[in-house]
């Protein structure tokens, strides 16, 4: 089927579906909702059988929805209607929530319903929700839809599946706002973690408006209901009535401009001076340094270094962090390191926030793609343990080559990886790349990955030879695949290290790793300190979450082929 994805931006799960879709055979193009024109123009060039709608935030015109078919993709059981479906469902610490696939009609959320399907809650973060269960289920039910309209059944009795909670409101600031005198630790996690990725929960600290992010509970800390109490790293606890919870993540709100969410200490500035800083985390038993962010353990003769930063991005300061946490792991009487990233993301490379709000976000830039840098060369001239790249979350940009330093990169089937960097405004990218990527794939296949900047599944990363296994998307089935894996590595060990060390003594005999760092480098320097801003523009756009203006032609395949087209004759 041609399958038009109409998406207010090319999200997770745009992505997810856009992979899932095109290996089941369909042809896809995406557009980005801009203007009812647009999207009327798009329909007219693509023509599809289907236009399906995974992440809008307004109405299909009816222009569209009258002329073809079109899916909207719900994250909320049939019967539940609005825009804050999820959000209410994790206030409200519902059991079990769904998502539905519906058709467009004049009432928002009310047409025929395709398919839908259900699954049990997490007290988590919307956005981790919406990376795994919302993911996975929406997945299986658009495949159920476009099967029933290949199939000419059309849609599903709906009687039956009316007993959602009907229309619900957009969720307000008020109904989220926390009463710290009188909300216990579970209740102001549940506040936060429903607005967790967009909108956040507004809130005063030292008497200034911020909205809040990236709550964790904390289990020794206490103080007085709304006392700021302490700072760890890049965050603040804040006490509750019968606790205390970590933020990590603050966006100040100003009323003259847009801003952005950024580490809570960075937002806070000076006023973070007033709170008493934690020198350190508490120790594992093991000695490696443990927080919620990075934590290690130990099985058999495998030790396994989680790193859960938030929405991926890994800071300067973090990256110091991982590395002074890696060392001390390889200095463990043990046979194998898992970098085991965090459950919704593995790494997405440089922190672009903590960027945009430094002084200086060229000097900022070279900071952090260096220490990066730094880690991923680490990693590659490991000589005392044999490494596991584990992602159970998605990679993006210098993520994927951070992972590809590895010996070994096993991946759970359900994630998508963006091994690419032009998108952010022709970022030419570094982590040793021009190295790892041709090393795995070929000179022309990475030529191809990098320019075409589009999104890989795990399965099609694995026929391509970019990672060595996959398996999922059940969690349980990755991590039987990762211990089987790392048990194997263990069990011939000494062989196992002795052919990857010859291979790196040939390989920097070839070329230096210091070449292939200078050079990206070098490239690197004119994005952040050249004559054309285009990353700068482009970093503060994603940042401040800019509306899109145009869709870029490697998504609009529709567009492309017109622009083929109009160009022949003159060649002609």
């Amino acid at each position: 089927m041609r399958i038009l994805l109409l998406v207010h931006a090319f999200n997770s799960l745009s992505q997810r579906l856009y992979v899932e879709l095109s290996r089941d055979g369909h042809e896809l193009s995406v557009e980005l909702d801009i203007h009812d024109r647009v999207t009327g123009e798009a329909v007219d060039l693509f023509t599809p059988d289907v236009i399906l709608a995974p992440f809008l935030k307004r109405a299909i015109p009816a222009s569209v929805w009258r002329r073809c078919l079109c899916l909207i993709v719900h994250p909320g059981p049939p019967g539940d209607r609005g825009p804050s479906a999820l959000d209410w469902a994790i206030l409200r610490g519902v059991d079990t929530w769904g998502i539905t696939v519906l058709q467009a009609v004049a009432e928002w959320d009310a047409g025929p319903v395709w398919a839908c399907a259900s699954f049990p809650m997490r007290a988590a973060r919307k956005s981790s929700l919406y990376h795994h269960e919302v993911s996975e289920h929406t997945v299986g039910a658009v495949r159920e839809a476009l099967a029933r309209i290949e199939a000419g059944v059309g849609p599903q009795s709906c009687t039956a599946n009316r007993a959602g909670v009907g229309w619900q409101p957009p969720l307000r600031q008020v109904q989220r706002a926390i009463d710290w005198t009188r909300d216990d630790t579970k209740t102001v996690l549940r506040k936060i973690h429903s607005a967790d990725g967009s909108p956040g929960v507004e809130d005063l600290l030292f008497d200034r408006c911020f909205r809040l992010f990236d709550a964790h509970p904390e289990t020794h800390l206490a103080g007085q209901p709304g006392m700021l109490i302490a700072r760890r790293h890049e965050a603040i606890c804040r006490a509750t009535r019968d606790g205390a919870v970590w933020i990590g993540q603050l966006e100040p709100v100003e009323e003259l401009q847009r801003s952005f969410k950024r580490p809570a200490v960075l937002a806070l500035g000076a006023l973070a001076d007033r709170l008493p800083s934690l020198a350190r985390d508490p120790p594992h038993v093991s000695g490696v340094i443990s927080d919620h962010e990075i934590h290690y353990e130990e099985r058999d003769a495998i030790g396994y270094l989680h790193f859960a930063f938030y929405n991926g991005a890994l800071s300067t300061a973090q990256c110091q962090r991982l590395r002074a946490a890696y060392a001390e792991a390889c200095r463990r009487p043990t046979r194998v390191v898992v970098l085991m990233g965090g459950a919704d993301f593995w790494c997405n490379g440089m922190h672009l926030h903590c960027i945009e709000a430094a002084d200086s976000p060229a000097d900022a830039s070279w900071t952090n793609i260096n220490l990066i840098d730094d880690l991923a060369r680490d990693i590659l001239t490991t000589e005392t343990h044999l490494t596991i790249a584990a992602l159970h979350g998605n990679a993006a940009a210098g993520g994927v080559f951070l992972a590809l330093a590895a010996d070994r990169v096993l991946a759970r089937s359900g994630i998508v990886l963006n091994p690419h960097y032009r998108n952010m405004g022709n970022l030419y990218g570094s982590e040793y790349w021009t190295y790892l990527l041709p090393r795995r794939v070929g000179t022309e296949q990475a030529q191809l990955i990098m320019g075409r900047r589009l999104p890989l599944g795990a399965p099609e990363a694995c026929a391509l030879g970019l990672i060595d296994g996959h398996a999922g998307p059940e969690i349980a089935a990755f991590h039987t695949l990762i211990e089987a894996e790392a048990l194997s590595l263990a069990a011939h060990f000494t062989q196992n290290l002795v052919q990857k060390r010859t291979r790196r003594a040939c390989d920097e005999r070839t070329r230096p790793l210091a070449d292939y760092r200078d050079r990206e480098l070098a490239r690197m320097r004119m994005n952040f300190y050249g004559f054309d801003p285009s990353y700068h523009i482009a970093r503060h756009r994603f940042v401040c979450r800019t509306p899109h203006a145009w869709t870029p032609l490697h998504l609009a395949r529709h567009r492309r082929l017109a622009d083929a087209a109009e160009r022949e004759p003159a060649r002609a």
